[in-house]
């Protein structure tokens, strides 16, 4: 069979037409639409390949010459794309926060796709826009509770936001901390203010030496990123040893007064509700205090631990969130939206305009577009999957997902607990939690001496770095790493095996498996044999 036609009527047709029914196209759309896990089953990770060998099938840099046939096209993606992906929806894929998501965003994703709406704009967005003012109202409502006169006067204000929807959490973080550094270097009669002047001038009007962002070393690196972007410098965010995994209060009370004593001044502190390694949630309630002391914002960055706030049973873990200036969201997470659906939260519906650019061919000062208060332009309508979930699901369905998870998490804890050869090093707030392989026969080694314990870790280290490599390439199941410090170990960080049981399909069955994997696989390590004779 030759190339495809390189015409204008066959351009046309590809705009315009779709393929017959029996076309390698159609066929796809239809397995899709009869048994979405069937079709995973057959198509996602059914090759073992390395990532050098996936690597030589999107080795050709030239942009193709003459067009090719969708069908065949099509093909190409099943074979080079699709059966070397990762199947996120399996049960026992429990290693990161990607999981299954509900059936009903696939037709939704090709109506998303069909109406192509830019939320830059009234123009390209006209129902879109009002739409994603009314979610990022719910979602407020949902950490501030704020008045029904609040949300009436601010819901679709043309002079107002409520927040900005976002591709993910790391530009919301930015954009609440872009939103924070205007606000603390804000005009005067004898300064413009920063998003007029720049930084230097800023500074230097304020008297400021160096302005920084205080948080735990559990903070995501996004927020590395926002110092960065900001041009604060990337040492200017304060870190602090959390042994416990969380923000001491105290601790950063004391680092804010010590560095603003310097003649510095405190952006920000942060506060993380369900950190990424381990799902702790910083005592937001007593950093919203030191927060007021220190006179600074306050910014929440609850990506993974917001939803939380559905669940009337867990919702309090999540006190003092509602005295944030700044709350990040990620529906995309646990609120089962694809990927690209973040969110940041203004408590004050005129922050926003700290950061309002106005454009006369697109943005003109008066109008309703999104784009004037968000840091991204172009983007696609992600509001309304966020919209069809939150009322297909309800707050009574969040609710039930959410306590599934923090549920499951605890009684994985538990099987860990209970078995012979592991231990549980950091247990669930919510649904994440930490562990490690350490063979029953020295784990009363590990508490005679510290000399002992700091050598046995190094070998606990490599034990499960092996586990977690070789549990991975086996294809079955998949769980994450990471180093973490804890109490136990104040000295020395430890190599742990990472878990989010966030997926509703992955059942006690599926953890018992995944545990008995791995101690299948490390009792033929060397590294096992070596720690047990």
């Amino acid at each position: 069979m030759g190339g495809a036609e390189v015409s204008l009527e066959h351009l046309y047709k590809v705009f315009t037409m779709p393929e017959g029914q029996d076309s390698k196209l159609a066929q796809i759309e239809k397995h899709l639409s009869d048994n979405l896990a069937d079709f995973l089953s057959q198509h996602v990770v059914t090759k073992v390949n390395s990532l050098e060998q996936i690597e030589k099938s999107f080795a050709e840099y030239a942009v193709p010459e003459s067009p090719e046939f969708v069908s065949k096209h099509a093909e190409t993606l099943l074979e080079k794309l699709v059966a070397n992906s990762v199947n996120t929806y399996s049960p026992t894929f429990i290693g990161h926060m990607t999981s299954a998501l509900p059936y009903f965003h696939l037709p939704l994703a090709k109506l998303l796709v069909g109406l192509n709406q830019n939320l830059v704009k009234i123009e390209t967005s006209k129902a879109f826009t009002p739409l994603e003012r009314q979610v990022l109202g719910m979602m407020h409502e949902l950490v501030y509770k704020q008045s029904s006169d609040f949300y009436s006067t601010y819901l679709h204000s043309a002079n107002h936001a409520l927040g900005a929807f976002c591709s993910g959490g790391t530009v919301a973080n930015i954009t609440a901390l872009w939103v924070a550094r205007n606000k603390a270097l804000a005009a005067t009669p004898q300064f413009r203010g920063v998003a007029q002047e720049g930084m230097a001038a800023g500074m230097m009007h304020y008297g400021y030496k160096k302005m920084g962002v205080i948080c735990s070393k559990r903070g995501h690196y996004s927020l590395s990123k926002a110092v960065d972007i900001l041009a604060l410098g990337r040492q200017q965010m304060l870190t602090i040893d959390c042994p416990t995994q969380t923000l001491s209060a105290e601790q950063a009370l004391k680092v804010g007064q010590q560095y603003q004593a310097e003649g510095n001044k405190v952006l920000a502190i942060v506060g993380i509700a369900g950190t990424t390694e381990t799902g702790h949630i910083d005592p937001l309630d007593e950093l919203a205090a030191v927060a007021k002391e220190l006179g600074c914002h306050f910014h929440v960055d609850a990506a993974w631990g917001g939803a939380t706030l559905f669940s009337q049973q867990h919702l309090k873990l999540l006190k003092g969130i509602e005295k944030a200036d700044s709350v990040t969201l990620d529906a995309h997470k646990q609120m089962y939206v694809p990927m690209g659906a973040g969110m940041v939260l203004f408590k004050d519906p005129n922050d926003s305009n700290t950061v309002r650019h106005n454009a006369q061919y697109i943005l003109r000062a008066g109008s309703k577009d999104l784009g004037a208060t968000t840091l991204e332009g172009s983007r696609n309508g992600m509001a309304m999957m966020v919209y069809a979930s939150l009322h297909i699901f309800g707050r009574k369905g969040y609710e039930l997902l959410i306590n599934q998870s923090i549920e499951k998490a605890q009684l994985f804890a538990k099987m860990i607990e209970q078995h012979a050869d592991f231990e549980l090093v950091t247990p669930p707030t919510l649904s994440l939690l930490t562990y490690r392989i350490v063979p029953q026969s020295i784990q009363s080694k590990l508490n005679k001496n510290p000399k002992i314990a700091h050598a046995l870790n190094i070998e606990l280290d490599k034990l499960t770095v092996a586990v977690q490599k070789r549990q991975r390439e086996a294809g079955k199941s998949f769980v994450s790493r990471t180093r973490l410090q804890i109490e136990k170990y104040p000295d020395q960080s430890i190599t742990v095996f990472r878990v989010v049981l966030a997926n509703p399909l992955t059942t006690e069955v599926d953890l018992h498996n995944i545990l008995d994997e791995q101690v299948s696989i490390a009792t033929n390590t060397r590294t096992w044999k070596s720690l047990t004779q």
